[in-house]
């Protein structure tokens, strides 16, 4: 009995290796994923650069209402835009770029609706957050401004990228 058992689970192993492969992914990606044409970074140096931009707007927006002890909740709050908006930027590197057509205009309508959801999830999200804060929280009824401020600050980011000669937005290389 133990041999006829074995030559069965061979015989379905066999089966199995005999069924034709997939050319490309099931989610659709014509090309196959490489660490080649990934965006990374090292997870400090994200950290300490977003965790600067929050704390510097923290700073900004309490000298401006003369009330310093606000730094630190409005750093918290600008933190989901500056660490947030980088990793909603990876999502469209590192995930959807590689599944689209590589058509320019096609690239730059699906960056932007990206952009525009990604703001709007987080600005969603830094409400909620302001809620618990001492601060006044921004009204839920301004959902889509997190939207047009995330693809202000990307254009932004993407333009001082393009001044110091690196991939960006408006290259098509970034």
């Amino acid at each position: 009995m133990p041999w006829r058992a074995r030559t069965n689970v061979q015989h379905q192993c066999a089966l199995r290796a005999s069924r034709p492969q997939l050319k490309r992914d099931p989610l659709g990606s014509m090309q196959p994923s490489t660490s080649a044409n990934r965006a990374e970074e090292p997870l400090w140096r994200t950290l300490a650069r977003n965790v600067a931009l929050a704390a510097g707007v923290g700073v900004v927006i309490a000298l401006q209402r003369h009330r310093l002890r606000l730094l630190l909740p409005i750093a918290a709050l600008a933190l989901w835009f500056s660490l947030g908006g980088h990793y909603v930027e990876l999502a469209f590197l590192n995930g959807l770029r590689a599944r689209i057509s590589q058509g320019r205009l096609i690239h730059i309508g699906l960056r932007l609706v990206v952009w525009f959801a990604g703001g709007v999830v987080l600005y969603v999200l830094m409400a909620a957050s302001a809620r618990v804060l001492p601060l006044e929280a921004p009204p839920p009824r301004m959902w889509w401004y997190g939207g047009l401020l995330l693809i202000g600050v990307e254009l932004a980011v993407h333009g001082l990228l393009a001044m110091r000669g690196r991939p960006n937005f408006y290259s098509g290389h970034g």
